[in-house]
């Protein structure tokens, strides 16, 4: 008995002295990383968030949200996060991940051209959208003949079904027009548009009268104060919905439109704070504003980028797969993606994205 206590005794020291020392290389790896100039702490964030989504893709190439939602979407943002990374289908740390998506968003492809399903994606637009803005990337990328002109095929139906989609005044809705009895709202259109400029830029016919009419339906939906309301048929303003106005005219190349220095005020009224939560869909508005200040530049763009990069570190959480954001209610591969895109905008790799 006295040796069965002395023996207990022991190992009692030995479990806490491994807490102590697993305590203090915690600490250490804390103030190693409080140390490290920025740009290797925002380095050190994007590798282990995009290793954070590459442990969750499933299978079939998927990533879904919250309750197994919004998968053709998801799967469209979490690899466009891994293509700005430099990764491709053929090379790159993350170049299984990305080749899987691509494959599992040309398998949704249908034959009315959407890219998704409308019995289990909701607000199948977003997916569409998304979808066409990832694939139209990956297009310069790819090196096999064959599986180019697949995706060649997907996107060229793909913007024939985003034009029949197209409602009467512009805009687009959660679905198709004629689905969705003519509905329209921003951030969809906004979406379309996005996906539609990356078509065009790799080489894919769109018709001008598209881009037209959706900034037309923008112009529409622009209020005096330079606010974008959430409808053609009302709403309000909405800075998330106006951060994001503002990119799709950029990214239309409407860089000189008379709309656009209201819009920037209005927007950095409600945004320039990154503290400031006081409105709906931080994150969606801050993926799109900060879009907006890194073709902006100059002194602001970079006094935002040093804001937001300094909340996004701060907010991020780690488990064993890597480094996440679980903020918001679709869920943290939403949040993670869309952050890991917002840290590597500086990057300039997708032209979508470039000045």
């Amino acid at each position: 008995m006295r040796l069965a206590a002395q023996l207990l005794r022991a190992l009692t020291v030995l479990v806490c002295l491994a807490c102590v020392s697993a305590s203090f290389q915690q600490a250490a790896s804390a103030a190693e990383d409080s140390n490290q100039p920025t740009d290797e702490k925002v380095g050190r964030a994007i590798t282990r968030g995009l290793d954070w989504l590459a442990s969750k893709q499933s299978r079939r190439g998927s990533w879904s949200a919250n309750e197994g939602r919004y998968t053709t979407a998801m799967t469209a943002l979490a690899g466009t996060a891994m293509l700005m990374e430099g990764s491709t289908p053929i090379q790159g740390r993350y170049a299984e991940s990305v080749r899987q998506a691509v494959d599992c968003l040309v398998s949704r492809s249908r034959g009315n051209g959407l890219i998704g399903d409308p019995k289990n994606d909701d607000r199948y637009t977003y997916g569409h959208g998304f979808s066409m803005l990832f694939l139209s990337q990956i297009l310069g990328e790819e090196e096999d003949e064959r599986r180019r002109d697949e995706i060649i095929r997907v996107l060229e139906k793909s913007v024939e079904f985003s034009g029949r989609a197209q409602t009467s005044d512009g805009g687009w809705g959660y679905v198709s027009a004629k689905d969705g009895n003519n509905f329209d709202e921003g951030s969809t259109t906004i979406t379309q548009v996005q996906g539609l400029r990356g078509c065009r830029n790799a080489g894919i016919a769109v018709p001008r009268e598209i881009i037209d009419k959706a900034i037309a339906y923008i112009h529409k939906c622009t209020m005096s104060d330079g606010g974008v309301q959430y409808s053609s048929k009302g709403g309000g303003g909405r800075p998330a919905i106006s951060a994001a106005a503002i990119a799709c005219l950029f990214n239309a190349g409407e860089y000189d439109d008379t709309h656009v220095p209201r819009m920037l005020d209005y927007a950095e009224k409600h945004l320039s704070n990154i503290a400031n939560n006081g409105f709906g869909h931080w994150h969606y508005a801050h993926f799109y504003y900060a879009q907006v200040m890194y073709r902006e530049g100059g002194k602001k763009g970079l006094a935002y980028r040093e804001q937001i990069e300094k909340r996004l570190l701060s907010e991020a959480q780690s488990d064993r797969e890597g480094l996440f954001w679980p903020q918001g209610y679709i869920g943290p591969v939403y949040t993670t993606a869309t952050n890991l895109t917002i840290l590597q905008l500086n990057k300039g790799t997708l032209p979508i994205y470039q000045r």
